[in-house]
């Protein structure tokens, strides 16, 4: 199959919003891509945070392809009205290019104190103590260069503790579920709506060697929340909206108490409505980390003694 690929090239303040419309007609979530990025910085983790972004979204060449693009580009219309927004451009992408064109625009990366993250095509080798993760992408979110999957990994390396219990909404490649096993986790959950995401997770988890702690299955948060399992450490890497959406749905539930959340995929003017989502649905937001416009908010569901 053939696929229609449109890019769109926008700031932080309105990467959001974009992002936002394109999930709703791409096949498999948005690639997030910093522009600007200085070659010499691949490998040192020393970029410096990107004042354009660059958006993409797919979605198949077939009979409903051209209704697709009319849906993206009537919603630009309306956001345009309150931002401007550039108007995209559209590609053919043939399936069996698809690595190819990932390997043009993935490159190793050294994430908080101890991750390296780099694609399963180079063997570029760890330095010593730090704990390599190899990912193929594939169609999936995830290759641990765009900042809400970076603050979500440094997020991590100060979170799990050896037997922790970790729930992965919205898992994408597996590139946070593969992080949480390799940094002590005793279970790991990833969940994802998309089957070829979950497809693009179980492989990577194979490949990274931790599938006897990380289970990778289709599913979403009404999954979980019918279930008593509960978890010391959820991890979303998601759109504002989506998180708000599920804090209506007793997203908190599925946190155990004394148990933490990260939720990232969050511009910085959102995080207020978003930390007021989390209060209602039972988690005390009590840290921020912020990388460029993206922000990472720490949640704690308070113990019985608080």
């Amino acid at each position: 199959m053939d696929w229609i690929e449109v890019t769109l090239k926008v700031d932080g303040e309105a990467a959001e919003a974009a992002a936002e419309l394109l999930q709703r007609y791409g096949h498999q979530g948005v690639v997030i891509e910093q522009d600007d990025i200085p070659p010499e910085t691949w490998d040192d983790g020393e970029a410096q945070p990107p004042q354009r972004l660059t958006l993409r979204a797919y979605f198949p060449a077939d009979d409903r392809a051209e209704a697709a693009r009319l849906q993206i580009e009537t919603g630009l219309s309306y956001l345009n009205m309150m931002y401007p927004m550039p108007a995209p451009s559209y590609a053919v992408v043939k399936e069996a290019d698809w690595a190819e064109a990932w390997k043009a625009h993935y490159h190793p990366v050294r994430v908080g104190r101890r991750l390296y993250i780099r694609p399963v095509w180079r063997d570029d080798p760890a330095e010593p103590g730090e704990i390599s993760i190899a990912l193929d992408p594939g169609m999936a979110f995830g290759t641990g260069t765009h900042p809400t999957t970076q603050l979500c990994l440094e997020a991590l390396e100060d979170r799990v503790k050896p037997g922790s219990r970790v729930l992965d909404l919205g898992c994408g490649s597996g590139i946070l579920a593969i992080a949480a096993a390799r940094l002590g986790a005793a279970s790991v959950l990833a969940l994802d709506t998309d089957p070829i995401a979950v497809a693009s997770a179980q492989q990577n988890i194979a490949h990274n060697g931790v599938a006897a702690v990380v289970t990778a299955q289709q599913g979403s948060l009404e999954t979980v929340i019918t279930s008593p399992r509960r978890f010391d450490l959820l991890v979303a890497n998601i759109l504002a909206r989506t998180i708000i959406a599920m804090c209506a749905q007793r997203l908190g539930d599925v946190v155990r108490p004394e148990g933490t959340g990260l939720f990232s995929g969050i511009i910085h003017d959102q995080a207020d409505e978003v930390e007021a989502a989390l209060r209602q649905t039972g988690l005390l937001p009590i840290a921020r980390r912020q990388q460029s416009d993206w922000v990472l908010i720490e949640a704690r569901r308070p113990g019985d003694d608080d």
